[in-house]
């Protein structure tokens, strides 16, 4: 590659880096107070679960029922991605 060409690459990387900040810092910002939780069916909510909450634009909401204020959350596209691979077995442990 000539360098004309690397800097082009380089300079894709860093827009696309800081598009990816830029969608996090906006899902960390919005206020989730009111979301519903949802655990998997024919779960307790007093049994250690995981709880899902659906966001603005497809994006996801992720917590322990044990530990309600750690949070995490995935954008519409980090959550495909996650979901695609469960289905396909790649978290399946052997």
């Amino acid at each position: 590659m000539t360098d004309a060409h690397e800097t082009t690459a380089e300079s894709a990387d860093a827009a696309l880096a800081a598009e990816k900040r830029r969608q996090k810092d906006e899902l960390y910002a919005l206020d989730i107070s009111g979301v519903e939780w949802q655990g998997a069916p024919g779960t307790s909510p007093d049994e250690e679960r995981v709880e899902i909450a659906r966001l603005p634009e497809g994006a996801v909401a992720m917590r322990s029922s044990l530990d309600k204020d750690t949070v995490l959350r995935y954008t519409k596209a980090e959550w495909d991605a996650f979901v695609l691979g469960a289905r396909d077995g790649e978290f399946d442990l052997r």
